[in-house]
């Protein structure tokens, strides 16, 4: 994958299981959908407070919603 397409798919999932879709967690997070999509997919890290709102609203801990799919991919080699 491409720099701009490291998916968090860990972030993704969590959204879903809560239930929401990228709009509603953009106004739970009180920020844009549009910079919420890119958290999401990876192309902006999104400061610290909004992580520790996702590990509020998610019940996850943020390590693992900051994931990307590059970071899982190279752990999955290394384990």
């Amino acid at each position: 994958m491409g720099r701009g397409q490291q998916v968090r798919e860990n972030l993704k999932k969590a959204r879903k299981a809560a239930g929401l879709t990228q709009q509603q967690m953009a106004d739970r997070l009180e920020i844009t959908l549009v910079y919420y999509q890119k958290i999401e997919s990876g192309d902006r890290t999104g400061d610290f407070s909004i992580w520790d709102r996702l590990e509020d609203i998610t019940g996850i801990h943020q390590r693992i919603l900051r994931e990307t799919s590059e970071t899982h991919h190279g752990k999955a080699k290394s384990q």
